[in-house]
């Protein structure tokens, strides 16, 4: 199983050749460059609300005119306000596939964006404890509709030679939402009225705004289309956004068969568009061990500790100071942002399983450094005597932990998520990472102030072993998804005969065995012998 990837049936993938032997660059292409910069504030721009929120509360915790109106929370409630979060996100989990699949992904988009919008007014107008906790469920509840629609519709309307960047620059935004808000906070510090955390609380609106004001400039997935029975509005989409290339027909009548050939696939074998469809076979048993154990990894690696809880890490090593501390927030999010453009830019160069490999070793090198520093700091301060060293090594590391982190779990997420799971559970199966990954953050966020309080640096040696699990674990379980379209990855699990059936459609077109697949080129949709929209949709549920 080490080094083991998914099983392409020794079958020729049609679409991903034709798109790498493409030589015009996509911001050459009039139509495809609009669509992609309408993909930034509308889907890459969604995690700018986490990102947003994550530094919000790390800053607000350090501002006294939230400390003093919330009567400076300490221990569990402290945990419960960074939770509240997480804990909203994972009350939403269950309805999110049932939402993205009968609205499709941009009103999906739509929904969780207004949700969102009415959980930050709460919060900027929060009159006690409760009703801020409460607002920031709400806040939680919205933001996985957002994230399920939002990186699936990345993947299923980018063109295949571009997907893998776009879908691992999902996360990036996450850091700009960061050091949006570490600014914003950092100028409001100095307000010595209630206004100094109400007007950072508001402005979590922002994102949500942007998402809703330009979500419709956008087209629904072409996959969505197909299976709601509306394959010429799905065959005019492709046309428009991958057709613009010299044998761009061609292309477009070869991608756009192997759609409704692999989706008619995928009902009739693998989804009867159930929850027990994720435990009917092998192939989908896999898909949700490794998506639930990266939901856990993306938030068990030591990531909430920076992200929640830095003003009470660099408090422990003796730096009190309240805008040194709002310093060392910002300039971590511009650091981690560099870091994740950076990688993001990698993943069509280095294979999957070597950066997810390279990412869990460095961070379990990291983090054993970390502690080792940190006790070191911890314990000079303790003794009256300050050990600088200690206290630059501790800062060195938490710098260092943003690339070791971006180069897996945050680059590459999105990107493998949505290339492991088949079009039919897609949204299941990005819910169900998401519900892990919200349960690790509500836990950890909940946890950990109480871990540093009590046990202070060897709260991070638990961090330390679980990261050697994540090694293990990824070596042995997580398989190479690198250079194939979604349609090639599908039946990756399934066997040969799925995959070579899936391919066949393209290899048709491709090879002119057959005058027109699409049923929208040469013949009629209803001669179509792939079967047309009609044809796919009588075996969706």
């Amino acid at each position: 199983m080490g080094g083991a990837g998914g099983d392409f049936g020794g079958s020729d993938p049609v679409i991903s050749r034709l798109a790498k032997e493409d030589p015009i660059p996509w911001y050459k292409k009039p139509n495809l460059r609009f669509l992609y910069f309408m993909l930034f504030p509308t889907c890459m721009g969604i995690e700018l609300t986490s990102g947003f929120d994550s530094q919000m509360i790390n800053a607000l915790q350090i501002l006294e005119s939230w400390i003093q109106y919330f009567d400076n929370p300490q221990g569990a409630l402290k945990g419960i306000i960074s939770a509240a979060y997480s804990l909203g996100a994972i009350l939403s989990l269950p309805l999110v596939p049932i939402i993205n699949d009968r609205f499709g992904r941009r009103w999906s988009i739509a929904l969780g964006s207004i949700v969102m919008i009415v959980g930050a007014i709460i919060q900027g107008f929060s009159q006690h404890v409760g009703m801020y906790i409460v607002a920031r469920m709400i806040l939680g509840f919205g933001i996985p509709t957002c994230i399920v629609s939002g990186s699936s519709l990345i993947g299923e309307l980018a063109y295949p030679k571009e997907r893998p960047v776009l879908t691992s620059l999902f996360n990036v935004s996450y850091f700009v939402g960061q050091i949006v808000a570490a600014a914003i906070v950092f100028g409001t510090n100095n307000i010595a009225s209630n206004w100094g955390w109400r007007i950072p609380s508001l402005l979590q609106i922002c994102p949500s705004l942007l998402q809703l004001g330009f979500v419709f400039f956008i087209p629904e997935s072409p996959r969505w289309l197909i299976t709601k029975d509306r394959s010429q509005e799905a065959h005019d989409i492709l046309q428009k956004y991958h057709g613009e290339m010299d044998r761009g027909e061609e292309f477009v009548a070869a991608e756009f068969a192997q759609m409704q050939a692999v989706i008619r696939l995928e009902y009739e074998t693998v989804s009867k568009s159930s929850w027990m469809d994720l435990l009917r076979t092998s192939g989908m048993r896999k898909r949700l061990l490794i998506s639930s154990m990266l939901g856990l990894f993306t938030q068990w690696s030591g990531n909430t500790l920076i992200s929640y809880f830095l003003g009470d890490l660099l408090k422990m090593i003796g730096f009190t100071e309240s805008t040194f501390i709002q310093k060392i927030n910002v300039s971590i999010a511009c650091w981690s942002l560099f870091c994740g453009v950076t990688v993001s830019l990698l993943v069509t160069r280095i294979r999957r399983r070597i950066m997810y490999m390279a990412c869990t070793i460095s961070l379990l090198l990291c983090y054993i450094g970390w502690t080792i520093s940190m006790e070191r700091a911890m314990t000079g301060k303790a003794k009256g005597t300050p050990n600088n060293g200690a206290n630059i090594a501790t800062l060195f590391f938490i710098y260092l932990y943003s690339p070791c982190y971006n180069m897996g779990y945050n680059a590459l997420t999105y990107t493998y998520m949505v290339e492991i799971w088949p079009y039919s559970e897609r949204s299941r199966g990005i819910a169900v990472f998401q519900l892990f990954g919200r349960l690790a953050g509500f836990f950890t966020t909940f946890v950990n102030p109480i871990g540093l309080k009590n046990v202070g640096w060897k709260y991070l040696i638990s961090y330390c072993c679980w990261l050697a699990f994540e090694v293990c674990f990824v070596y042995f379980m997580f398989p190479e998804t690198m250079g194939r379209t979604l349609e090639e990855l599908t039946f990756m699990f399934e066997g040969e005969d799925l995959q070579r059936q899936a391919n066949a459609a393209a290899e048709k077109v491709v090879n002119h065995t057959e005058p027109d697949t699409t049923g929208l080129g040469r013949r009629s949709t209803g001669e179509n012998k792939l079967g047309g929209s009609a044809e796919v949709k009588k075996h969706v549920p």
